[in-house]
């Protein structure tokens, strides 16, 4: 993106991060901080609708430099667990933070400029390497940096902080944080309000995510450890590989062209031509160029003819050359080449660095999804049943906030589709069976968790067995009990069996409840999961489990990413395009056994250009689906799944009644009937009847002697 939006990133983690452990007092290298990651995200979106990038998927790579000794950093989003600990204990920051009618404006937005488009002046096809001139970013990060440098000079102390990030938190949009928030405050038990993991990844609402080499490290993933656990060296750590490299000082330099020198012409003798002496002078400079002159901090005097103005291609195209021309000439010497440490360290973090982001595209951009047929539905109802212990008149009497639930299953729709609900209640006291299968449904599994100190210890942790509840929903629906009870039929699905120890706490049940319809409906799975065609089965990488969508585990949050949003719709639109093309494929099978007739051929004349229009209407929309599919407008593309289908189906039914027309004339019209003679029948039709000719021949009468 260039050295000013860079510039405006390294701007942003100092002026929008606060301490971890509020008031810590220790050096300003050991502190570690925690960067707004509401505010970093809406930085992100802006600088994704300058550019005109929002249709398609972008994946950030930041590596800011240090600034004010924040060495020690991470992407959180709401509190830390000090800074709920003094909210928790500080009665007079409640009730100032409850008298507070509205958050202040957000400083960070920005007068309306004029977008830069990135892709005016590019070429218009797929795969395009793209860079960002300065002149397409320089009046986004020029405002930004005027924005950024108000915020860090308003001074205010760490409470003055605190009390800003709780009511923008209470008073801006509705989302978790916001209900865990106010829920906690008007009741003053703040045993639900839990800090979220310090990340150094994030998945943003839109279409965008970014890493960040320069924060953390960090790691997670389950407790006793296991495949693909997030670790401290599942990144690319530019330190420890690039940075940790110390550079050439003229000295050392000096001594390795010598050395270059040296070794290359000891190999010549006096039959050696000038030109090949002169070729092998310019081979040596070109290699030598190549490893310690380009990419320094600090640059060498044997590096000032060095024409740093080419490309890098160009210089690497030349000392590949030169290395090749010097391979031949060592034929049989075959000298040992030395690459320099800072060569190998580059390719080496590129390695990683490239492995990251196809971890990316395997976890984000185009996640695997559950086995199965997916449908696409104009309508979904969900039907909520509440079961109680006693029973209970009022729902909002219930531990749940139905209006974030019902939200949160809302966002599971793509475009065009509509949500509708039923809630109903049921209590235990009602039905002596439905108690019995509650009582047999709890379950408690114990499960080790690992301590500090390396030691693991047991903890007991409750569930319940969704399949027996839902067996017993089932039988009371067919003996018409439920139906007395609510009106109306039940429509419930088990949890699956891996989701047992993730469904913690069963009285906030909105992110698990939402984690699994979007499963059951569309086929999503956790972040950490994908499938490996290597091992042909699902394995599990938990870097990029981040981001506040239900599927993630380092947040609370349970709001679909774009990402996931696409991710359903194309589970709806490649089991419809299968489904149109095992319905088409068969019809054609169909006409492709029907024999030619002479007497049906004028009859299939007669049905041929109307099923030629609809073949040629259902391959239309595949086209129209895949142009639509490749441009990421999914919401347009999903409104043609109930006309595709439509248009298959009216194919089939048109080849099925042609060819039902086709089968009568073999009956009625045909005058002749044709009899086919076997030869291979009549020497044994001959044997049979000489046989029996043998045996009734007519015989003489036998004259009688006297």
């Amino acid at each position: 993106m260039g050295e000013e939006v860079t510039s405006v990133f390294e701007q942003a983690i100092t002026a929008l991060s606060r301490k971890e452990v509020l008031f810590d007092s220790r050096a300003g290298e050991d502190v570690v901080w925690q960067v707004d990651i509401d505010k970093m995200a809406y930085i992100f979106s802006t600088l994704v609708d300058y550019l005109k990038i929002d249709d398609t998927y972008n994946i950030f790579v930041l590596n800011p430099k240090y600034r004010n000794k924040r060495l020690h950093y991470g992407y959180r989003r709401g509190l830390s667990e000090s800074e709920i600990n003094f909210l928790k204990e500080n009665k007079t920051l409640q009730a100032l933070v409850l008298q507070s009618e509205h958050a202040k404006g957000n400083a960070l937005e920005i007068d309306n400029i004029i977008p830069r488009p990135l892709h005016l002046n590019r070429p218009a096809s797929n795969f395009v390497w793209t860079t960002t001139e300065e002149v397409n970013t320089v009046e986004w990060s020029k405002k930004y940096s005027d924005a950024l440098t108000h915020a860090e000079n308003e001074g205010k102390d760490d409470v003055g902080v605190l009390y800003d990030k709780i009511v923008k938190m209470l008073h801006d949009k509705k989302d978790d944080l916001n209900y865990l928030l106010g829920e906690a405050l008007k009741s003053g038990d703040f045993t639900g309000l839990h800090s979220e993991c310090l990340t150094d990844t994030w998945i943003g609402g839109n279409r965008w995510a970014f890493i960040d080499l320069s924060a953390g490290p960090f790691s997670w993933g389950p407790a006793v450890g296991g495949e693909g656990v997030r670790t401290e060296l599942s990144l690319p750590n530019v330190n420890k590989t690039i940075g940790a490299v110390a550079e050439l000082t003229e000295v050392e330099a000096e001594e390795k062209l010598q050395d270059a020198i040296r070794e290359r012409f000891s190999s010549f003798d006096g039959e050696h031509q000038a030109i090949d002496i002169l070729l092998a002078e310019i081979d040596i400079y070109e290699l030598f160029a190549f490893k310690h002159c380009k990419g320094r901090r600090t640059k060498l005097s044997l590096c000032e003819g060095y024409n740093i103005g080419d490309s890098d291609e160009s210089h690497r195209k030349k000392a590949l050359d030169a290395l090749k021309r010097m391979e031949r000439w060592n034929l049989f010497s075959d000298p040992p080449e030395e690459y320099h440490s800072y060569t190998v360290a580059h390719d080496t973090f590129l390695a990683q660095l490239g492995a990251t982001l196809w971890g990316s595209m395997k976890h984000i951009v185009a996640p695997s999804m559950a086995d199965g047929a997916y449908h696409y539905y104009e309508k979904i109802s969900f039907q909520i049943y509440f079961i109680t212990q006693e029973k209970i008149t009022n729902m909002k009497k219930l531990p749940v906030n139905l209006k974030a639930f019902t939200d949160g299953l809302s966002s599971l729709a793509v475009t065009s589709q509509k949500v509708m609900f039923s809630q109903q209640m049921l209590a235990l006291s009602d039905d002596p069976a439905l108690t019995m299968a509650f009582s047999v449904a709890r379950r408690a599994a114990a499960v080790p968790l690992l301590l500090i100190n390396g030691t693991y210890r047991l903890t007991t942790r409750p569930y319940l067995d969704s399949s027996i509840l839902q067996r017993q929903l089932q039988k009371l629906s067919d003996h018409g009990s439920l139906k007395e009870m609510t009106g109306k039929q039940p429509s419930a699905f088990s949890l699956k069996g891996d989701l047992v120890e993730a469904i913690i706490d069963l009285r906030r049940p909105i992110k698990a409840a939402i984690a699994a319809t979007a499963e059951h409906l569309a086929g999503l799975l956790p972040l950490h999961l994908v499938y490996s065609q290597a091992h042909e089965t699902a394995i599990e990488d938990w870097s990029w489990s981040v981001g506040c969508n239900p599927v993630s585990i380092t947040s609370q949050g349970w709001h679909l990413s774009q990402f996931q949003s696409d991710a359903i719709a194309r589970s709806y639109i490649i089991t419809a395009l299968e489904e149109s093309i095992l319905v088409v494929n068969a019809a054609i099978h169909l006409l492709v056994l029907e024999h030619t007739t002479k007497q049906g051929f004028g009859l299939f004349k007669s049905q041929e250009r109307a099923m030629v229009d609809k073949y040629n209407s259902v391959v239309t929309l595949w086209r129209r689906i895949a142009t639509l599919s490749s441009g990421l407008r999914y919401g347009e593309v999903v409104k043609l799944l109930h006309l595709l289908e439509d248009s298959s189906k009216g194919f089939a039914e048109h080849v099925n009644a042609t060819i039902s027309l086709l089968h009568p004339v073999h009956c009625t019209r045909q005058r002749k009937v044709e009899l086919e003679l076997d030869l291979t029948t009549v020497p044994a039709f001959l044997i049979v009847f000489a046989i029996l000719w043998f045996l009734f021949r007519p015989r003489r009468p036998k004259p009688k002697i006297n």
